[in-house]
């Protein structure tokens, strides 16, 4: 072990020596600007470097609303803004942004959330995909209160937001709200769950029977031969309940809280 260990040395002190008489044969001009190109590359990989590393670490602070018309988003964007009602069901024609602390928490320990409320009519939801790439989070409100006659619509909605590509692409968090559940007619949050994951199995279903010509731009959602389940999306899926009209936004800011952190 020594005398390999000796070899070695006496190999790398050869190299050395000839390195040495290389670079005294070399004229200095052009050993000067070798060195001052070998830094320059250094310093610019490693800037580059850090760049990249830089940039991955920076997170995201935009959380998209989302959902058909009528579930509460904008209730919800305005209690979580600075607490007030907004009584009322108005369609948006462009989305409801702002960036600012959650209306519960304290400025000084956290990061100000830009939240933005994507119109749900069909004919408006291509805005959606503006802000997809970019999103840290997807709050998906349902209406609790009047959810069978919306149930096949909000799943296919949700159905779409799901096999988005980036979506899947940068695992998305998803919740999925159960709004108005302050009302007691309102279906419960399991209720819900169930029932959309059912709806979602035959879309599922029906749409892997059309051509991928049809479908290039859907991915493959769930497990290959099992019923489809939540739990089995590549990004993570919960379901919480709400109420925009009393107030009752904990869940929705704690899923938010867990994804924009300081």
């Amino acid at each position: 072990m020594e005398k390999n260990l000796e070899d070695l040395r006496i190999v790398a002190e050869q190299w050395w020596n000839q390195g040495i008489e290389f670079a005294r044969q070399i004229p200095q001009d052009q050993l000067y600007a070798a060195i001052g190109v070998l830094l320059f590359t250094t310093i610019f990989f490693f800037f580059f470097f850090f760049s990249i590393r830089l940039f991955r670490r920076t997170k995201s602070n935009t959380v998209l609303l989302s959902g058909l018309s009528g579930s509460g988003k904008t209730v919800l964007f305005y209690q979580l803004r600075d607490g007030s009602s907004h009584q009322g069901s108005v369609t948006s024609m462009e989305p409801n942004e702002g960036t600012f602390v959650l209306h519960a928490e304290n400025t000084r320990k956290t990061k100000p959330v830009h939240l933005v409320d994507v119109p749900g009519h069909s004919r408006l939801r291509s805005k959606l995909e503006e802000y997809l790439p970019r999103a840290a989070a997807i709050v998906f409100v349902v209406d609790a209160l009047e959810f069978l006659p919306n149930c096949r619509a909000a799943s296919e909605y949700l159905y779409d937001i799901l096999t988005n590509a980036s979506v899947v692409k940068n695992k998305i968090p998803v919740l999925l709200c159960c709004n108005k559940t302050d009302k007691i007619t309102a279906h419960t949050k399991e209720f819900i769950r169930k029932q959309m994951e059912k709806e979602i199995e035959k879309l599922r279903v029906s749409r892997s029977a059309v051509s991928t010509a049809d479908i290039a731009n859907d991915l493959t959602l769930g497990v290959e031969g099992e019923v489809f389940s939540f739990s089995h999306c590549l990004n993570k899926v919960t379901v919480a309940e709400a109420s925009g009209i009393t107030g009752e936004t904990e869940q929705v800011q704690e899923f938010i809280r867990e994804y924009v952190k300081p």
